[in-house]
């Protein structure tokens, strides 16, 4: 009874899709300065997609898994060996799909710094670095910060929150459609030698645990 029901009205009762809400009055704004990032991005430079994913259940099953054949799915054993937990680093190359990606026992800003040590080796000296991140606190840590300072080709930019909030720039350079300049400069990966690049026009605020270090964050104003 309850198909013919479905089938009459066109209804899929386990389909269901996922929305967010955001009060940020400048939202767009933020939105289009990402979007544009990844449409149109910066010249010698490499855009990257920053995530990590805590506790990931290393398991192990029971038996060697059977692989996908023709007319059969893969097969599994339903019982699992637990090897503990491990945090996934990775980071998107927007531009060509390749991902960097490294598995830490824990997730912490210290592990955070050391996976912007991997990318900064893995990505060319003559190109900048661009990261888009989430908001979690491990990337905004005064150990992050005093590193992105002494690496200045680093440019960060945060997603939008869910409500109003900072979004934080290390000095650098967003060459978009969507992006405002106001034509300052910025040395590229902290060489003197490299080009140097135009600067977002956002308020300009050093962190109290910064003060004295040459750095530029970035913030979006309310």
């Amino acid at each position: 009874m309850h198909n013919r029901i479905w089938k009459a009205f066109a209804l899929q009762p386990h389909r269901f899709e996922t929305f967010k809400l955001s009060k940020d009055p400048q939202f767009i704004e933020k939105v289009r300065d990402i979007v544009g990032l990844y449409m149109s991005p910066p010249e010698r430079a490499v855009v990257l997609c920053v995530d990590e994913k805590s506790q990931i259940q290393a398991l192990n099953r029971t038996e060697p898994i059977l692989p996908l054949r023709p007319g059969l799915p893969e097969r599994r054993s339903h019982d699992y060996r637990r090897n503990g937990t491990t945090s996934l680093f990775a980071a998107l190359n927007t531009a060509t799909g390749e991902v960097i990606g490294k598995c830490y026992r824990r997730h912490r800003s210290v592990e955070f710094k050391r996976f912007l040590e991997i990318i900064d080796k893995a990505v060319p000296e003559e190109l900048d670095i661009h990261l888009v991140l989430d908001n979690y606190g491990t990337h905004k840590t005064a150990l992050v910060h005093n590193w992105l300072a002494r690496n200045s080709g680093f440019t960060c930019i945060s997603r939008p929150p869910a409500r109003p909030g900072s979004i934080w720039w290390s000095g650098g350079s967003l060459r978009s459609p969507a992006n405002r300049f106001d034509g300052g400069r910025s040395t590229v990966r902290g060489s003197s030698n490299r080009r140097s690049t135009n600067i977002l026009r956002f308020t300009t605020r050093t962190p109290s645990h910064l003060s004295g270090r040459k750095v530029r964050m970035r913030y979006w104003s309310h």
